[in-house]
């Protein structure tokens, strides 16, 4: 074992899915005071999956609201290769796109990259992680889905944890340092186990969203995450 792992941030991404769209700009300024270090958008089409959220449009306006904040884009579209420049001009810094949605995968990845953004691959619960195993390097993080996408508040698929162990192995074995972001069914009970099984990103809707104070629900997650880390 190294007795010096490299360093892991644990970073907190809630996802606006599941704010109060009534008053959507107070909300995300409301979480980046309490602590949020990133946004997470989820972008539907309701063909890939059977919802429709929010677009390029959104993204500009938290980037308005928000200069510093990173905006974390997943893209859960068809032909997501038609969008990705729409979303990176509007301000994202992340861009995932899924694996089961793109056929030129690799092509994908580096259009987000030369648009200046981070590029990322999400799997959704069924598809193995093995499917990575030739893009890694081109990637800069791997989403775990832990839910059916398409809705929030959905509960945790248990077999994700392994999946995250798996991500991590495959990116030790490569010798890349990349981050591995968890979303679906994170809250205060699960966040300590996908922690221990190597998340570094925590993406979480409505275990943040409508639990005020956000500070107070943001805290509670930090302080399950380094309980769980605990030699």
């Amino acid at each position: 074992m190294n007795p010096n792992p490299p360093f892991r941030p644990h970073v907190i991404a809630p996802s606006i899915l599941s704010a109060d769209f009534s008053r959507l700009g107070e909300e995300i300024q409301e979480v980046i005071r309490a602590g949020a270090d990133w946004i997470h958008v989820d972008v539907m089409d309701g063909h890939f999956v059977p919802n429709i959220t929010m677009g390029p449009l959104v993204v500009e306006a938290v980037r308005k609201i928000a200069p510093n904040i990173v905006i974390d884009v997943h893209l859960m579209i068809e032909t997501p290769e038609r969008y990705i420049e729409a979303f990176a001009a509007a301000g994202a810094t992340y861009i995932s796109v899924q694996w089961e949605a793109c056929t030129h995968l690799h092509r994908c990845l580096q259009q987000i990259r030369d648009l200046g953004c981070k590029s990322g691959v999400a799997l959704n619960p069924a598809t193995p992680p093995e499917t990575l195993a030739y893009v890694l390097s081109e990637l800069d993080f791997v989403l775990v889905m832990s839910v059916n996408p398409g809705f929030g508040g959905q509960a945790f698929i248990p077999s994700s944890l392994d999946k995250i162990r798996t991500v991590r192995n495959m990116l030790a074995n490569q010798g890349l340092d990349r981050l591995i972001q968890v979303d679906g069914g994170v809250n205060e009970k699960t966040i300590g186990e996908v922690a221990k099984a190597g998340c570094d990103v925590f993406v979480a809707g409505s275990a943040i969203f409508g639990r005020p104070p956000y500070a107070d629900t943001i805290a509670r997650l930090r302080r399950n995450i380094e309980e769980a880390l605990k030699p």
